[in-house]
């Protein structure tokens, strides 16, 4: 589930439901633009967050507590780690400094473009082989796939008394590459 976009649309959602409230205040009672208030501000929030202009901000505010401390708090607290150690060496914010929204928005377009994908060659069995773990014809149907994955995974499930581990990582690769 892609929760930027479902924020972004609770957040419309609010916003249109404020502006509705707030030309009803006007028309009928001024009371009512107090709770129009309300939701416009859960609406700009709500955005500001789905945004990504949340995170670049604590990504900055980290890194600038981070430069003022000018790796002292971090070198002490090494040994014994916990709270206020600072970001590691290894940690790079999203952005990189005044390029954290344009960053952001990169990352949120390839979550949007990443799909479910058949797995290579490398990465699990034939098409072939996919229906002989499962136990099927090489005509079988969609919905004949599922019901032997489904009837499959229950025999070899891990945690049943006859349960393999690899043998229900092949029947998952077996699923996945057949549909």
């Amino acid at each position: 589930m892609d929760h930027d976009r479902l924020i972004t649309g609770i957040a419309v959602a609010l916003a249109g439901c404020a502006g509705v409230l707030t030309l009803l205040a006007f028309v009928y009672n001024l009371a009512i633009l107090a709770v129009a208030a309300g939701l416009g501000a859960a609406a700009y929030f709500m955005w500001y967050q789905a945004s990504g202009r949340l995170a670049a901000k604590i990504y900055r505010s980290v890194e600038d507590q981070a430069r003022q401390n000018g790796g002292r708090e971090r070198s002490r607290n090494r040994e014994t780690g916990g709270f206020g150690a600072g970001p590691r060496e290894e940690w790079t914010a999203p952005g990189g400094g005044g390029q954290g929204r344009q960053r952001a928005g990169q990352q949120r377009q390839q979550r949007h473009r990443r799909r479910r994908r058949a797995p290579s060659a490398s990465e699990g069995p034939s098409r072939a082989e996919a229906y002989r773990i499962l136990g099927l014809d090489d005509d079988a149907d969609e919905s004949e796939v599922k019901r032997a994955y489904r009837q499959k995974v229950k025999e070899v499930h891990p945690d049943t008394d006859s349960g393999d581990e690899e043998r229900f990582k092949k029947v998952n690769q077996a699923y996945e590459r057949l549909t």
